[in-house]
């Protein structure tokens, strides 16, 4: 795998249908401050489905979910463990796909699953909430041309909208 050679993702990449870049993110490679990893699994959060933060409409909160795509939306949750999302679709229309898993591209080849070790071993913290994604040296999605055969299910750890099955799990490279 040559990352030298791999492009960034561009913001028509995120300005799509939530449930198309959720599953179009399996095998791209997420960057932050030089760290690299595979994505391995997603899962989709928009418009009034009930899960989602922005379910009830703009706040403070998730005012970056009814923003420009191509943003990394983060946040606490249990008050311990951040989860990085990406906020995708048109300006106005709240989305954004979680991160929850990558394996690393490092001599370690660890598989981080779940959104808080993601983050956690990145060092992603509130402070990358808000970054823009295309413009960004430090926080990033590289294509790397890999495609993935994935698994759908629910969604993890939420107590509604169980009947969607917006979560996208990759299975096979």
């Amino acid at each position: 795998m040559n990352i030298a050679k791999a492009k960034r993702l561009k913001r028509s990449f995120f300005n799509r249908p939530t449930l198309q870049v959720a599953e179009a993110l399996l095998g791209k490679v997420v960057v932050f401050n030089g760290q690299y990893g595979i994505i391995t699994e997603t899962e989709a959060y928009f418009g009034d489905d009930p899960a989602s933060h922005a379910a009830k409409g703009e706040t403070p909160r998730t005012k970056l979910m009814f923003g420009e795509a191509g943003h990394a939306y983060v946040y606490l949750i249990y008050g311990m463990y951040y989860c990085l999302n990406f906020v995708t679709e048109k300006k106005g229309f709240p989305a954004a796909v979680l991160i929850r898993g990558v394996q690393l591209l490092d001599k370690t080849n660890v598989h981080l699953n779940g959104p808080g070790k993601l983050c956690r071993y990145f060092g992603i913290t509130k402070e990358q909430n808000g970054v823009d994604i295309i413009e960004s040296k430090d926080l990033y999605v590289l294509d790397i041309k890999k495609t993935c055969k994935f698994s759908v299910s629910p969604r993890i750890g939420i107590k509604v909208g169980l009947d969607k099955h917006w979560r996208f799990l990759a299975i096979e490279s």
